[in-house]
């Protein structure tokens, strides 16, 4: 990969991004922007306790269903230069894993938000990143 010290540099500092999913039940292609953090040597996307039902009332979030329903999705670095990752998505379900992810430094937004820990561990979408070619990250 010709630009590999790039993309590195890439992820460790920036944080919007668009995924690229593919559609739960339409099938179809679909660009989201979205943060992603850096929790020691992962790559997580996540949201708030909101975006699933049980949140505060809403709806599964459409990204959310899509990497459910098709975890191979787009990883498009848009910041501080332009490329796409082919990557998949795991859903995080471990409990203390959970934890450790909501109460690290870089998911401080979603606490100020109001929600508390045990609210973001309980409902909060958080999704793992692998990147398709392993010498992307870390």
């Amino acid at each position: 990969m010709d630009n590999l010290a790039a993309i590195r540099d890439a992820l460790r500092t920036d944080m919007t991004i668009d995924i690229v999913t593919t559609g739960a039940k339409s099938g179809l292609r679909r660009t989201t922007e979205i943060w992603f953090m850096r929790v020691d040597d992962r790559i997580i996307i996540c949201g708030t306790a909101g975006s699933i039902t049980g949140g505060r009332g809403r709806h599964v979030r459409d990204w959310v269903a899509n990497l459910t329903a098709h975890p191979n999705f787009v990883f498009r670095l848009k910041e501080s230069m332009s490329t796409e990752l082919e990557a998949v998505a795991h859903v995080v379900t471990d409990p203390d894993d959970r934890r450790a992810i909501m109460t690290h430094p870089s998911t401080q937004w979603y606490r100020e938000q109001g929600e508390s820990i045990d609210l973001l561990v309980d409902k909060a979408p958080i999704i793992e990143v692998e990147f398709a070619d392993p010498t992307v990250w870390p």
